[in-house]
């Protein structure tokens, strides 16, 4: 599983820096890949109202949303925000994070995309503040509610700290360390005891796409996806893109990875090897190879016959994990 963390606090060593980490170290006990995005050193534009993302699912800002965080947002199995609280809300740099995920909820809403692991991703919020106003949170608690419809997240919790100013605070705060691991134990429990497969092919922008894409949609409460490819290419065949879309699939922000970043988030139980049954992994995995052929180059009607027959074969292959 990965557990995408967004530090929203321009202050280094800060409070929100102590939670978060906490909340990261925590999950890392649970068998969690993690990944903690500095908010405030990425170069992130406020939304500028193109309505580009409306029409044709993409932002046209070139900053890192694009390449960087758009991908993690679709990769992670988790989204963990934090931030202090400044005027009722989270900070500016997160919030034009935030904003830009506009992208995001229209390729759901407008397009009717869906995004695959949009069933089994969960969002967690963390914020403390200043004062001790009974409303300090609410204008966080309401963002953070959108934020995870538009990323394709179930809202499952939040933890919220009153009267953290000063440096250390958080630190110091007697019941944290408890609030953050029953939070965190509670929060991962759908996640654990998954099957992990691993599903390897050549390039990893066709056939290994389109079966993690099923397999997440299709069976995400049993199966860990992984993804891989020996020889990775730059990024997913546009014509699996469409033929995906043709069946309401969302395919955007997907990256074709090599099978070595594939298995950072744990050894598979299982390899399901498609066109490169020569890769070299964990020897006591279980190991399936599917004849599909390699679409590279093909047309669109023999990469519709191959979307049709990696469906039926996800299909199959989940049933029998329940027999």
């Amino acid at each position: 599983m990965f557990v995408l963390g967004l530090q929203g606090s321009p202050r280094k060593k800060s409070n929100t820096e102590f939670l978060l980490s906490l909340f990261m170290t925590e999950a890392q006990k649970y068998g969690a890949q993690t990944h903690i995005v500095d908010v405030c050193r990425k170069h992130i534009e406020p939304c500028k109202e193109f309505t580009t993302c409306e029409r044709k699912g993409f932002c046209p800002i070139k900053d890192d949303m694009g390449p960087e965080i758009y991908p993690l947002l679709r990769k992670a199995d988790v989204v963990v925000p934090a931030s202090p609280v400044f005027f009722y809300n989270v900070t500016a740099q997160l919030k034009a994070l935030i904003d830009r995920s506009q992208t995001l909820w229209a390729r759901n809403y407008r397009l009717k995309l869906t995004d695959p692991n949009r069933r089994m991703r969960r969002g967690f919020m963390l914020c403390q503040g200043a004062t001790k106003g009974k409303n300090l949170f609410l204008g966080v608690d309401l963002t953070a509610k959108y934020f995870f419809d538009a990323v394709g997240a179930q809202y499952s919790g939040s933890l919220y700290y009153w009267q953290i100013e000063h440096r250390g605070d958080m630190a110091r705060h007697p019941g944290v360390r408890d609030d953050v691991a029953a939070a965190v134990g509670e929060l991962l429990k759908p996640y654990t005891g998954r099957k992990k497969i691993l599903f390897a092919s050549r390039r990893n922008a066709a056939r290994g796409q389109i079966a993690a894409a099923f397999a997440q949609l299709m069976g995400g409460d049993k199966i860990e996806v992984m993804c891989g490819g020996k020889d990775p290419a730059d990024k997913v065949d546009p014509l699996v893109e469409d033929v995906m879309a043709e069946k309401g699939i969302d395919m955007g922000f997907r990256i074709p990875a090599s099978i070595e970043a594939a298995v950072e988030a744990g050894c598979p139980d299982m390899i399901v090897t498609m066109g490169c049954d020569d890769i070299e992994t964990t020897p006591d995995a279980a190991r399936i190879a599917w004849d599909l052929p390699d679409p590279e180059g093909e047309d669109i009607d023999s990469i519709r016959i191959l979307r049709d027959e990696t469906e039926k074969r996800v299909s199959e292959l989940i049933d029998q994990l329940d027999t």
